[in-house]
């Protein structure tokens, strides 16, 4: 469910294609734009949809269903181009054209029971609260998925820079909210008063690019989308290859805000899924004659994040998520200008799918790509059915075992923390579990053999049978693994079991890591649930990667700047550096921190320090945490001692940056 660049620049590239209409069109397996429904809702029964790797948050804490910061370095990519026949280097377009962090939504004209049914009247979503959760399979209890209210689920985007699903041409990231509903009644199979071809059911979306001013450049709502909507302009809150950011998910009054701090350049953006903002859902009318839309705020479902937690029309079963999305990039070596399929195959495809069916749709050749300031290769864009794609070579970071030659043709992995959620007095708090998730079954239909997926209500003849990891046709499929940051930190990251660092690689095989079948129940008509095998799930029993320092890093008013990090557990390897511009002061610490003690949302400690390379200094620092409060990033105090009576003292506000407290 990825926006491409040339939504808003079609006609500057292969505007016959009709790539823009296809990408924004779900019922059809060309919607590459649409969330993964747990069954095909494209005419006909079409695919639409693509493979997600998932890595899933779990804590039973109020908090952890509707708030989340994450920590989260973007790839660079390798000094070697990429080149036609694949002995290139390898970009991040290539592997995924975008990751995203999730969060599911409330959203009363979605499935799966708007306007209700026989028996089961349309339960009202309540923003933030587990009275939402519906996930039983017995139609005859009052927890039947079938009553669960209308939700919809988001996903924030960022999209790498190098070729037509980029934001523009100047190898520069950029990222947007969107927000998924489907219009259907599962109960009963009704179509709202919009639906596709065939009278299938629409899936729509809301999207809006961040911006440094929190507005969104065109109309997000499904119905009024246009060229704006998808075309950034100097707004748009742009980032460069190896920037770390900030990024702060939480609910408001107006609904979800999103902020995403630039901490490499200390520029900062937001989007709200507001009215105000043009957000909307269609209005589930089946009786309607004509297709309607309404805006509403998109609050947070869930108070908290579990297996309990889902979206129960989607073919994934998570809420608070991190994933990446894979099988959209093809090498193609000549393009039918008319219609945009690929004339001539490419490196490594097989075109091994059971029914013959060609996946090298939605294709750009070189001499265009170049001609717009891309990289100079031709390629398709299509879901990649029969894995033979980029994304399932061995062409990911950490991949090969020789580190000089795997940096020197391979991106840099996405690199992320563990999200931390605030809990009920603000503090900041760690999730308690994690999952590892692959919606494989879901889209191994044209394998061959294929996944049998139906469990009951239909059942195939051997359900289960034919679903594997890593899919027929990959000669790969990239693991989740966590390394150590230098400052001691957990970080996970998306590649091959190599990477440089690497702690821990979860078995080291997607078959290891990924685990078993999950059968899933979703609601069905007639009544009764259907059973699905969509994914591959594996639940750990803890966080193998928790935030267990405080830190934090910003400016003042006066351009004061501090940058600190504790660990009560390292206290050797904590520091501060504090610099005051208009005193000419640089203050470091030496040998670490001592003394470190906490105060609700607030930590001290004392230490050693050289102030303008002199030594002989001592000082303390203090840091608060005031986020949760809504009316400040935090503030800081810090007092120096040294040499002949020397006293410095500072307490001030941050103007910019952030402070993250004691995570339980």
């Amino acid at each position: 469910m990825f926006v491409l660049f040339v939504l808003g620049c079609m006609t500057c590239a292969q505007s016959s294609s009709g790539f823009r209409q296809n990408a924004l069109d779900c019922n059809d397996r060309s919607g590459i734009l649409c969330t993964e429904v747990y069954d095909s809702i494209g005419y006909g029964g079409a695919y639409t949809g693509h493979d997600e790797s998932a890595l899933l948050f779990y804590s039973d804490v109020p908090g952890s269903g509707n708030t989340g910061v994450y920590f989260l370095r973007l790839p660079k990519d390798p000094p070697t181009q990429p080149n036609q026949n694949g002995t290139g280097g390898t970009f991040n377009f290539q592997l995924h054209p975008t990751f995203w962090v999730g969060m599911a939504l409330c959203d009363d004209q979605s499935a799966p029971n708007p306007g209700g049914s026989p028996g089961r009247p349309n339960i009202p979503c309540t923003p933030n609260s587990d009275n939402n959760i519906f996930d039983g399979s017995d139609p005859t209890l009052t927890d039947y998925i079938g009553s669960h209210p209308g939700t919809g689920f988001m996903e924030m985007q960022f999209y790498p820079p190098g070729w037509f699903s980029s934001c523009d041409n100047t190898n520069r990231w950029c990222s947007a909210l969107l927000t998924f509903g489907l219009s259907q009644n599962l109960n009963t199979g009704s179509i709202g008063g919009c639906s596709g071809p065939g009278g299938s059911p629409v899936e729509y979306v809301n999207f809006a690019f961040i911006t440094k001013s929190g507005m969104p450049g065109g109309p997000p709502s499904p119905q009024m989308q246009n060229g704006a909507t998808f075309t950034p302009t100097t707004d748009t809150l742009f980032y460069n290859s190896g920037d770390l950011l900030r990024i702060d998910l939480h609910d408001t009054m107006n609904g979800l805000k999103i902020t995403i701090t630039d901490l490499t350049t200390n520029q900062s953006g937001s989007m709200t899924a507001s009215s105000a903002n043009g957000f909307a859902s269609l209005k589930f009318d089946p009786t309607g004659a004509t297709c309607t839309q309404t805006f509403h705020d998109f609050h947070t479902i869930y108070a908290t994040s579990s297996e309990h937690t889902r979206v129960p029309w989607a073919a994934h079963s998570f809420n608070i998520a991190f994933s990446d999305e894979l099988g959209h990039f093809e090498y193609c070596n000549a393009v039918n200008g008319s219609d945009g399929t690929c004339l001539v195959d490419g490196v490594h495809d097989l075109d091994s799918a059971l029914d013959g069916a060609e996946d090298d749709n939605f294709c750009f050749d070189a001499t265009t790509a170049g001609a717009v300031g891309f990289v100079p290769i031709g390629g398709c864009t299509d879901s990649d059915i029969d894995f033979d794609g980029v994304s399932y070579q061995l062409v990911w970071p950490g991949t090969f075992t020789n580190t000089t030659r795997d940096r020197s043709l391979h991106a840099e992995p996405v690199q992320f923390t563990s999200p931390l959620f605030k809990g009920t007095k603000g503090e900041s708090r760690n999730y308690g579990r994690v999952a590892f998730e692959a919606n494989l079954p879901r889209i191994e239909f044209d394998t061959n053999p294929p996944c049998q997926r139906h469990f009951s209500n239909p059942a195939d003849p051997v359900p289960g049978k034919d679903c594997v990891n890593p899919p027929k046709g990959a000669n790969f499929y990239p693991l989740f693994t966590t390394a150590q940051t230098e400052d001691e930190n957990c970080i996970w990251q998306l590649g091959g079991a190599h990477l440089p660092g690497t702690t821990n690689t979860f078995g080291g095989s997607s078959t290891a890591e990924y685990g078993g079948l999950l059968n899933l129940a979703y609601p069905a008509r007639g009544g009764m649930p259907t059973f699905r095998y969509n994914n591959f799930r594996n639940v750990l029993r803890n966080n193998p990667c928790r935030h267990d320092q405080d830190e934090g890093e910003g400016e003042d008013y006066n351009h004061d700047h501090a940058k600190f990090h504790d660990s009560a557990s390292q206290p050797q390897n904590s520091s501060l550096s504090y610099q005051d511009p208009s005193q000419g002061m640089n203050l470091q610490s030496v040998n670490g921190v001592r003394s470190i003690t906490h105060n609700g949302t607030c930590v001290s400690f004392a230490g050693d320090g050289v102030l303008n390379n002199n030594p002989g200094y001592l000082f303390t620092f203090e840091a608060c945490d005031l986020s949760a409060l809504g009316t400040s990033i935090g503030n800081f105090s810090v007092v120096v001692t040294g040499p002949l009576g020397f006293l410095y003292q500072k307490s001030a506000v941050l103007t910019s940056g952030y402070v993250l407290i004691n995570p339980l």
